[in-house]
C-alpha cells in the first residue's frame, strides 16, 4: 500500500544582480540535467544596475552518467508526477514571495524563462502559482500536454523561441505549439534563430533589446 507524508526540503537558487533596486527580475528555469549555478551564467551579460536574474534549481538531483561524476537536476519525472508538480509549484511560489519582498521597486517587470524541461515547469507555475509575469519566454521548449490554458493569463506577452538546428524541436513540434496557443486565444510571438538547443548569448541580448524584456 502506497503512503505519502509532507516533509521539508532545502531548495537551492542562484542570483545575479542587486535584487533590492532592480526594476526587472528574470526567473530562469533550467533544462533537464542542468544545475542552476551553470545555467545562470548564460544570463550574466544582461545583468546591470536595473536587472537581476534568479535561477531556481530542480528539487531532484542525479548523476548524469552512471553512479558518480557530473550531477544534474530535474524538475520532475513521470513517477508520482502530481505530487512532484505540486512540490515545485509550492517551492517556486515561496521563492517568488521571498524575492519580491526584498525588492523596493513599485513598477516591477518580471520575466519568466523556461528552457527545455524548465518550460513545462514554468508554464504550470504561471497557470497555477503566484507569479504574474510581464513576459513569458518559452525557450527551446513546449507547453505540457495537459496544460490548462483557461488558467493561463492573457495579460502578459508570450514568446516561443527555437533554434533552426534544434534537434528536439521539429517543424511539426513547433506547429503543434502554435495551434495550441491559437485555440486558447493566446497572443504570442514566434522567434526562430540560427542555433541549436541552447540559449545563445547573441540571441538573448538581441531579443531582450528588440522586445524590451
Amino acid at each position: 500500500m502506497k503512503h505519502k507524508i509532507k516533509t521539508t526540503k532545502t531548495a537551492i537558487y542562484h542570483s545575479e544582480g542587486d535584487l533590492k533596486t532592480a526594476k526587472t527580475i528574470w526567473f530562469v528555469l533550467h533544462g533537464y540535467g542542468m544545475l542552476a549555478k551553470y545555467f545562470i551564467k548564460k544570463f550574466e551579460p544582461i545583468v546591470n544596475d536595473n536587472t537581476c536574474v534568479i535561477a531556481p534549481e530542480g528539487l531532484s538531483k542525479f548523476y548524469t552518467k552512471g553512479f558518480y561524476g557530473k550531477v544534474g537536476a530535474t524538475w520532475m519525472t513521470k513517477e508520482d508526477r502530481e505530487n512532484e508538480i505540486e512540490d515545485y509549484i509550492n517551492y517556486l511560489n515561496q521563492l517568488h514571495d521571498t524575492i519580491i519582498k526584498e525588492n523596493d521597486t513599485a513598477d516591477l517587470k518580471i520575466n519568466v524563462v523556461g528552457f527545455s524541461q524548465g518550460g513545462a515547469t514554468a508554464s504550470r507555475w504561471i497557470a497555477n502559482g503566484k507569479v504574474t509575469p510581464t513576459n513569458f519566454i518559452l525557450w527551446s521548449s513546449s507547453f505540457p500536454d495537459d496544460m490548462k490554458f483557461e488558467s493561463f493569463g492573457k495579460h502578459f506577452k508570450t514568446y516561443l523561441l527555437y533554434g533552426d538546428k534544434d534537434e528536439f524541436s521539429t517543424n511539426k513540434h513547433i506547429k503543434k505549439q502554435e495551434v495550441l496557443l491559437a485555440k486558447a486565444n493566446i497572443n504570442f510571438k514566434l522567434i526562430e534563430f540560427n542555433g541549436t538547443h541552447d540559449v545563445p548569448l547573441k540571441i538573448l541580448i538581441e531579443q531582450t533589446k528588440i522586445n524590451n524584456w
